[in-house]
């Protein structure tokens, strides 16, 4: 079993670098573990990519047709088509009227 090691990077330099190391990261597979004062604060690792895992709007069963969410979800969006952004509104006053 190979052990990998992480890099160690102060805060600090983590800044200047960050673009550098989510590439390392995500395209070389590496692990940075970013410090402070010498103790490990966080650790940047690869996302574990699942092939197999579905989208949460696929999820079936976690809500009936008839949930009241649906209804309050619906009454937002509705409410929503109605509204008038507050720049729109302030046009309209500012307007003359003819």
């Amino acid at each position: 079993m190979a052990t990998t090691h992480a890099l160690q990077i102060n805060v600090a330099e983590a800044k200047r670098q960050f673009s550098d190391l989510l590439g390392r990261v995500a395209y070389r597979g590496e692990t940075v573990v970013i410090t402070r004062r010498g103790k490990p604060m966080a650790k940047l690792v690869p996302p574990a990519f699942q092939e197999d895992a579905g989208h949460l709007g696929n999820v079936k069963g976690w809500l009936d047709e008839d949930d009241p969410y649906f209804t309050a979800l619906d009454e937002i969006v509705a409410a929503r088509a109605r509204h008038l952004p507050r720049v729109l509104a302030r046009r309209r006053r500012r307007e003359p009227t003819r």
